[in-house]
């Protein structure tokens, strides 16, 4: 009789750390991986909420769900954090070069990658922060379909319908979710201001795979949001701006798209892939029923990759990877209001290469260099390296990076379309050297694992407000800090999980950079009661968040 073997867990794969997915223990970057089981543990439906809780994070809303919702990155700008869904780039050029994420259902979602530092030399321009992949789920096995119909206060509701299934040459998944709450007043209510801020929102998304012969792959992905937020306008009471209660709306539409073909050689060692990806972002303003601005923003991305796999058994027992990407980005951006009314576009062509070695199974080394040709600002050359060392004797993986990055002028910034701002045709690109190391300890078989890591980034030329228009502050803005994360299994089905991040950002002459909260916190803990069979299961959740307690119930039978 043959022994039944143990199942063998397979390590956790990041797409986002190199130009080819990795497992997570050869990863030297500093990045953090959100799961779709691990979403739907929290019962969690705006993705914002889920990233709240990822060190070096800080999440800003302006007003109700569906408010414009900055996510900034160990003390960067909100334009400095580059947003991928499905390696498509959706940072909106008519907004700042910002992606706002109150727009962002958590429906649908497979996983998150949260990249930290200075990833300029893979990404470009916006990624001096660090940046945030979001992977749409896909098809596999025989067809499921689903549909949920959820209800809460505030007139809250949910609806959300999938068709998912695939085979050994195919895969689709198809899904839609509709959400709608009546809000709260974005104005302060203690000042008469009583009327409800609400936000409509339906989101479609679809990707679809074919391989028709064994060494090429097709797949394509489409994804569609329409939103309404509520919104109020801002007035001057006693002599200060405030909400007050009135009848303004932004309505929202954003179409994103990607086709991509892989075709492999030399049995999976040589890839050639070829990719085209579009994003489209549609925002028009209105008051008291009547439009009263409108703003286009457009990405587009055409790229081409080859990547090639060798080892050398006889040298380090080493496995090596090389790496070469050229890309064309086109962005634009169209405004039009009663005061004003532009049509800009930009262009840039990058060219990548990177190396990456693992050695004795032991040590993991990368390097990447990339030359940016730009049609207004100055060419660019960005580069980054990244080590991790892991010891499986005591469990013990130590993880460093280093890394410049460079992040254009806005559109907005340069030329600007709002009647009371200034542009600055004059700015010049923000330029930063950073640098981070930590290291990841697991005690008792894993149950329990502790990460520490230091981060240290320096921007010069940092791009901020300055009354009506925008300048480069003089010298160099210093921001380091450190982040500890914690998880744990403390009985079999009692977990928690916590993580505080310490930030210090400060111009050349030492004062404090608005809007960076020097202290992040949050914690969790959740218990999955056991299930007989015929037994209906349960959970309870409570969660700890700067801010209060939240507990959180879902039964399943």
């Amino acid at each position: 009789m043959w022994a039944e073997e143990a199942p063998v867990q397979l390590p956790e794969i990041v797409v986002s750390a190199s130009s080819v997915p990795l497992p997570s223990e050869q990863v030297g970057s500093s990045v953090t991986v959100i799961t779709a089981e691990e979403i739907e543990r929290k019962q969690v439906r705006i993705l914002s909420d889920v990233l709240r809780e990822v060190p070096g994070l800080a999440v800003n809303r302006a007003g109700t769900v569906g408010g414009v919702t900055q996510v900034r990155i160990r003390g960067a700008e909100g334009n400095q954090t580059l947003v991928l869904i499905d390696g498509v780039e959706v940072n909106d050029p008519s907004a700042s070069s910002e992606f706002s994420f109150g727009n962002v259902l958590a429906s649908d979602i497979e996983r998150i990658e949260v990249l930290r530092g200075p990833q300029s030399a893979l990404y470009g321009s916006d990624a001096i922060g660090g940046v945030i992949n979001i992977i749409t789920k896909k098809g596999s096995g025989p067809a499921t379909a689903s549909l949920s119909v959820e209800g809460g206060s505030f007139r809250t509701g949910q609806a959300t319908a999938s068709l998912r299934g695939g085979g050994d040459w195919y895969h689709y998944s198809l899904g839609a979710t509709g959400f709608s709450t009546d809000g709260i007043s974005v104005a302060q209510e203690s000042e008469g201001n009583s009327e409800q801020d609400g936000h409509r929102n339906q989101t479609y998304n679809a990707k679809l795979g074919v391989s028709p012969i064994d060494n090429l792959e097709i797949e394509l992905f489409g994804r569609y949001v329409k939103s309404v937020t509520d919104t109020d306008p801002q007035l001057p009471v006693s002599d200060v701006l405030r909400s007050v209660d009135g009848d303004r709306e932004t309505r929202t539409t954003q179409r994103t798209s990607r086709v991509q073909m892989k075709y492999s050689l030399l049995e999976g060692d040589w890839e050639h892939i070829v990719s085209a990806g579009v994003n489209e972002d549609e925002r028009d303003s209105y008051s008291d029923g009547a439009l009263t601005f409108e703003l286009d923003g457009e990405k587009a991305r055409y790229d081409y990759q080859s990547n090639f796999f060798f080892d050398t058994p006889a040298l380090a027992a080493a496995e090596h990877r090389l790496t070469f990407l050229v890309e064309r980005e086109d962005e634009s951006q169209r405004t039009f209001s009663a005061f004003s009314a532009t049509d800009l576009d930009v262009t840039n062509y990058g060219f990548v290469g990177e190396y990456g070695t693992g050695l004795w199974d032991r040590v993991f080394l990368s390097g990447s260099l990339r030359r940016d040709d730009n049609d207004i600002f100055d060419d660019e050359t960005t580069f980054r390296t990244t080590a991790a060392y892991l010891h499986r004797e005591t469990a013990t993986r130590v993880h460093g990076s280093y890394g410049t990055g460079v992040k254009n002028p806005t559109l907005f910034e340069l030329f600007g379309f709002a009647s009371n701002f200034v542009p600055n045709p004059n700015l010049s690109p923000e330029t930063s050297k950073g640098w981070d190391i930590g290291v990841e300890q697991g005690f008792f078989d894993d149950r329990l694992s502790i990460d520490v890591t230091y981060f240290n980034n320096r921007i010069t030329d940092l791009i901020q407000g300055n009354g009506n228009s925008a300048v480069n502050l003089s010298g160099t803005s210093k921001i380091d800090g450190f982040e500890v994360s914690a998880r744990a299994e403390i009985l079999e089905g009692l977990n928690f999980r916590g993580q505080y991040t310490y930030t210090n950002g400060q111009d050349a002459n030492g004062v404090e950079l608005v809007r960076r909260a020097k202290h992040l916190a949050s914690a969790e803990s959740g218990l999955r009661l056991p299930r007989r069979p015929g037994q209906t299961r349960s959970r309870c959740r409570l969660q700890r968040r700067a801010g209060g307690f939240s507990v959180l119930n879902s039964y399943r039978s």
